[in-house]
């Protein structure tokens, strides 16, 4: 542990959240400092736990997910489900969970239950569509949510078809993310107050944001995005991916003025063409050609100590050796699976709110079994 006691050292967090959103919010309190206790489903636990690979009995995803966490088990239909919670709920800080809307009322376990027990717990329900309207109860997963918020239009390719993407956007930047800043201006509020809040934090309503420019030119200009058509989606030859010689990528930026000059100066582009009148598809015809006639290494070379917003497209695996992600120690902090450490999955904490670059570990399933005893 660190000398300076992190921010949310001697906060209780109770975690009713399986696979992404919510053990990833978990993650974050916990890192903060926050004790971060898993209420699991026996006898698999969180689904999570059973996906491929894995490292031991769990698999990776739960491990980097769960680290510096603890479990208990218990079944929520059971009879005494909420009596054996119930110590754990009443000195609780903060409740996240991410069952559909009315699931936790259900059990037993709905907000206005929980308030009469604990009036100063904040509550964080985690939900694709949030608690009303329409959609509220409709199954969905990261590509529904991306594909009816308009953004998977937006990345389509020359073949019309929009492409697959790789980054759960609706489950961290629209649940987890958002989820960790209303609990942190929930817990601010509480310190006037004295009462705890209810927070209901919607995934899809979270993704808009992402879209500003596309909702600013349709709502003010009626000029709605197209795929390939703007400056962010292909349009231009200053935000555009061009094929090196030798099958690689070259994601070019020079969106100002300055860079594009240089930009231009450094693959020799003629003059003609680098006007913001000349035709868009020719210059863009013209860089990708010139791009083709060198490996990415020869401009990686080329590319270094230039200042012209470009970058080679690196594999995951370059990407978490490059020299600035070694640096800046961005994988410094460690998870320990059964005697061997691997890098913890990093969270967007500032280093001075986190532990020292310790080594922490995932919870076995209902390695709590009795939440009085651990107050």
């Amino acid at each position: 542990m660190s000398a300076v006691a992190r921010p949310l050292e001697g906060l209780l967090v109770l975690e009713f959240g399986t696979l992404l959103p919510g053990p990833l919010a978990g993650l974050i309190l916990a890192e903060a400092g926050a004790r971060v206790v898993k209420i699991e489903r026996p006898p698999r636990g969180d689904e999570m736990r059973s996906y491929e690979p894995k490292v031991g009995e769990d698999s990776i995803n739960f491990l980097l997910l769960n680290r510096g966490k603890q479990s208990i088990a218990v079944d929520l239909k059971a009879p005494d489900a909420l009596t054996r919670l119930r110590p754990l709920i009443e000195n609780a800080d903060v409740l996240i969970e991410q069952f559909r809307p009315g699931v936790m009322q259900r059990l037993g376990f709905g907000h206005e239950a929980l308030r009469r027990m604990n009036p100063r717990l904040i509550y964080c329900s985690i939900t694709g569509w949030g608690q009303d309207g329409p959609k509220s109860a409709v199954a969905a997963h990261d590509l529904n949510f991306a594909a009816e918020t308009g953004l998977l239009s937006l990345t389509s390719g020359v073949d019309g078809v929009p492409a697959l993407p790789p980054v759960l956007v609706a489950d961290i930047a629209g649940g987890a993310y958002p989820a960790v800043m209303n609990v942190l201006l929930a817990l601010q509020q509480r310190q006037r107050t004295g009462v705890g809040t209810y927070l209901d934090i919607g995934m899809s309503d979270n993704l808009f944001p992402l879209i500003y420019w596309g909702l600013g030119n349709g709502f003010a200009a009626g000029d709605w995005p197209r795929p390939g058509g703007e400056l962010l989606t292909g349009a231009s030859p200053r935000y555009h991916i061009y094929r090196t010689a030798d099958g690689r990528f070259l994601a070019a930026a020079p969106l100002e003025d300055r860079f594009w000059e240089d930009f231009c100066r450094l693959i020799e582009l003629p003059h003609a063409l680098r006007s913001a009148s000349a035709p868009s598809a020719e210059v863009i015809a013209e860089v990708g050609r010139r791009i083709a006639q060198r490996t990415a290494d020869e401009w990686r070379a080329e590319l270094r100590g230039r200042d012209v917003c470009c970058s080679i497209v690196a594999t995951l695996q370059e990407a978490v050796q490059d020299p600035q992600v070694q640096a800046r120690q961005v994988f410094a902090h460690r998870l320990m699976v059964n005697g061997r450490e691997l890098p913890a999955l990093p969270v967007p904490l500032a280093p001075t709110f986190r532990a020292s670059a310790t080594a922490a570990s995932a919870p076995r399933l209902g390695g709590m079994p009795d939440p009085s005893s651990q107050l």
